[in-house]
């Protein structure tokens, strides 16, 4: 029995053993679980759908459960997702399925292949932000699935009632889209939904009563719809709910009393009901409560004092209701409030000292306080909106600003009045071309506020982070018969000038007039820092734009480097000296006029950080601009390229004290009337990525990994939540940059997050500015991901969003 091992008698022996077994069967488990691949007929139907979309970036030559080739990205940049998740547990570890696919953000359009509902084993498909067209495909109703987003697409037609064949769904949204037609009954089936997005599409007809089923709903958002009849009671029923929007839906008043039963709830948004008014909705058990909308909602008798005892809540918007008394003087214990909107009620007594006081966004206008001699004397105090609050017969001071009475009068006289201003929003008094005097707005205050200009000429009254009305088309009053002879007589002779400026036009479009004589008028009348360049000088200096003197070429266009010896003459440059030309490109849908424009507002740009614009050439559909040569490359390249020799080296304090500087050099204040759309450009993609972690508590994720521990995770966390407010899909809850600054210095806590990245509408008013959204997917971002830049080894870098990005850094400032 020599041979025979002892392990009683020998424990280390034993011990010896146990391991060497374990790791033999750890390594044949390892060994199956990687020889495991995707069934072959999954692997057929993903290539249909690859030929079906365009994709070509899905690698075949690599089994998609490898986690090999491409088959899992995950840009966080762009917020782009390109993934497939499968489960090899079947067949003893030898046979996978797909149970996740993620297709989001990837432009990718047509028709919606119907052959996803081949994989039998799906659980989650995301396709949202896409440009898909069409139906949601019928044959996905035999899918189990739990999670479905087609968020963000140009889907149409009526609701699909088979998805209420998926009673598996926890998770379903169809934001965004064009779905018409009413919910249909069959939704109560799937009472295991968490989570009900249907806002921004044109679903009509009533609330189904079978909505009432779905009782484990914890968020459900039904803004920018066109549903008919009342606000039904059954939402009593969603106990477990804390998101709730129901906002521009068409849906008649009054809010149930049931509602008073979603003690869970934190973010309630309810505005612009109509029919029959209510008295304030029972809220006093909601201690979560830290967003709170009931705004245009017909609101009526006083507000009640328990709203002050909501310790968490950040955000109260009860404006345009029929509201009376008093502020309740628990609002003083309301430490966390930094939005307080109270605008066009019928509220009265004293404004209290301590609203005036604090440093919050408050808008009390339009009320019928009682001025008292401790009441100011001007209609804003900070960031307080107190224009119009006060009943005439209570001020007595003849200090007091006639704009604090209500219904105050234009104190100029009728011929005096103006139906025609021209400021320049944000900036100092200017003139163009034409001898058009452009007033100044310098006003530092953001949001919710009175402004009048020193000229008495104008004034404005902001009702702070609202969406009002937009509409431009204002007529100015009649005056009698006279004035219908006189635009009888203009209209005619309008009708004229009409006529003969189109029949010029089509001279000019087809080459018979000088265009190049209007776009240097054009160009000169901006008063440019720059010169103006003929086509025939580019031309020389770059030899006929010679392939040898091109250094990059982008989505934008082609850059040259060329020598200035032949622009001397201009006085603007020194002989010798390396400059960059731009050639745009053709297929650039930017006109001349935005062009010139452009130019001449990048032309006003000093800033040590900025490329000197020296020039451009505008002649008939050729575009061109000329600017400094920088030797080193590019700011992205230094920042993220490849080579590591390149990068720059930043450690968290210096990133730190960069940001603060790039917010206080943009602390300016440009205030329009039309705050922010949001033009195709701007599709922001990261957004994406940025609010699902957000929403899982780790926002610390999309920290550069280079900065590895040694950063400030507090500091990290403020930059970030600025981050998500600076880019709120509702421009006018974005802060002004001045708060910006003051948050980052930690003077001011960071405001919470007013609204979800779902891109809803605040109000029916704020339907253009989605569909506009919706319908322009950006091109941007198509640009960024096809088309790669190209440099020599000692070249300008060229980005194909680089001129739209320098150009568009103004615009996005009128939202301050």
């Amino acid at each position: 029995m020599g041979g025979a091992c002892n392990f009683a008698s020998s424990p280390q022996l034993l011990l010896q053993f146990y391991i060497i077994c374990s790791i033999t069967f750890i390594s044949f488990g390892f060994t199956a679980s990687a020889s495991a691949k995707l069934h072959v007929q999954e692997v057929r139907v993903l290539r249909e759908i690859a030929k079906k979309l365009g994709k070509r970036d899905w690698d075949f030559n690599k089994d998609p459960c490898s986690g090999q080739g491409n088959w899992s990205l995950l840009d966080e940049r762009k917020g782009f997702e390109n993934s497939v998740i499968c489960d090899c547990s079947f067949n003893n570890n030898s046979s996978c399925h797909l149970v996740s696919i993620a297709l989001k953000s990837q432009n990718l359009s047509g028709i919606i292949p119907p052959e996803f509902s081949k994989f039998r084993y799906l659980k989650q498909l995301d396709l949202s932000r896409n440009i898909f067209t069409g139906v949601i495909p019928p044959q996905w109703g035999t899918l189990r699935l739990e999670e479905l987003s087609v968020m963000g697409n140009r889907l149409s037609g009526p609701f699909p009632k088979f998805i209420t064949n998926m009673t598996t769904l926890r998770n379903l949204s169809i934001e965004g889209n064009h779905f018409t037609g009413p919910i249909p009954p069959e939704i109560g089936k799937l009472i295991n939904l968490q989570k009900l997005i249907f806002s921004s599409n044109a679903l009509t007809g009533k609330l189904p009563a079978e909505l009432g089923k779905l009782v484990n709903l914890t968020d459900m958002r039904i803004n920018d719809n066109n549903f008919s009849g009342k606000l039904p009671t059954f939402i009593g029923k969603w106990t477990k709910v804390k998101k709730l929007h129901i906002q521009g839906t068409s849906l008649e008043g009054p809010i149930p009393s049931s509602i008073g039963s979603l003690t869970k709830l934190s973010d309630l948004r309810i505005s612009d009901i109509t029919g029959r008014g209510s008295p304030f909705p029972p809220l006093s058990d909601m201690e979560s409560m830290k967003t709170l909308i009931l705004r245009n909602c017909l609101l009526f008798g006083e507000i009640p004092e328990y709203i002050g005892e909501l310790e968490k809540l950040k955000h109260l918007d009860v404006s345009f209701n029929n509201l009376r008394g008093e502020i309740p003087s628990t609002f003083i214990q309301l430490a966390r409030i930094d939005f307080l909107y109270l605008t066009g009620n019928k509220l009265t007594g004293s404004v209290p000292p301590w609203l005036l006081e604090r440093n919050k966004n408050a808008d009390l206008s339009f009320n019928n306080f009682t001025w008292q001699s401790s009441s100011p004397d001007e209609c804003s105090r900070g960031s307080v909106n107190i224009v119009e609050s006060f009943s005439p017969s209570t001020i007595t001071s003849r200090k007091a600003h006639s704009c604090l009475k209500q219904n105050f009068p234009c104190p100029a006289s009728r011929d005096q009045q103006h139906y025609s201003l021209h400021i320049n929003c944000g900036g100092n008094e200017i003139t163009v071309n034409d001898n058009t005097t452009y007033q100044d707005d310098k006003e530092p205050r953001g949001a919710s506020m009175f402004y009048s200009h020193p000229s008495q000429k104008w004034a404005f009254s902001s009702t702070g982070n609202f969406m009002d009305d937009d509409n431009p088309n204002f007529k100015p009053p009649s005056n009698g018969s006279k004035r219908n002879v006189a635009i009888i007589v203009t209209g005619a002779v309008a009708g004229a000038i009409v006529l003969a400026l189109l029949v010029l036009g089509v001279m000019w479009r087809n080459g018979w007039l000088g265009g190049k004589a209007a776009a240097d008028k054009e160009l000169r009348g901006l008063d440019l820092q720059t010169g103006i360049f003929t086509q025939r000088q580019m031309k020389a200096a770059t030899n006929n734009f010679d392939a040898e003197n091109k250094v990059g070429e982008g989505g934008f266009g082609s850059v040259y480097k060329v020598t200035t010896a032949w622009l001397i003459v201009f006085g603007s440059l020194s002989d010798g000296a390396v400059i960059a030309v731009k050639l745009l490109s053709s297929k650039s849908k930017q006109g001349n006029r935005e062009f010139v424009n452009e130019i001449g507002m990048i032309s006003a740009l000093q800033h040590p950080n900025l490329v000197k614009l020296y020039g451009c050439c505008v002649e008939g559909n050729q575009l061109m601009i000329v600017y400094e040569y920088m030797e080193n490359n590019c700011l992205s390249r230094a920042l993220f390229g490849k080579e590591a020799k390149f990068r720059l080296k930043l450690d968290w304090p210096t990133r730190l004290k960069i940001c603060l500087g790039v917010a206080k050099d943009d602390n300016t204040h440009i205030s329009t009337r039309v705050a922010g759309t949001m033009p195709k450009e701007e599709f922001v993609y990261l957004l994406d990525w940025a609010y699902v972690l957000q929403e899982r508590g780790s926002l610390l994720e999309l920290v550069d990994p280079e900065l590895g521990s040694e950063y400030s995770s507090e500091e990290a966390m403020v930059m970030l939540n600025v981050a998500l407010l600076c880019t709120n899909a509702s421009p006018t809850l974005r802060p002004t940059m001045s708060q910006v600054v003051s948050m980052l210095e930690g003077r001011t806590p960071v405001q919470d997050l007013l609204s979800d990245p779902g891109f809803s509408a605040v109000n029916t008013k704020y339907k253009a500015i989605r569909n506009h959204f919706w319908q322009n997917p950006s091109q941007t971002y198509t640009m960024s991901i096809n088309e790669s830049y190209r440099t020599d080894s000692t070249g300008s870098c060229v980005e194909p969003e680089e001129a739209a990005r320098l150009v568009r850094a103004s615009s996005v400032k009128s939202d301050q």
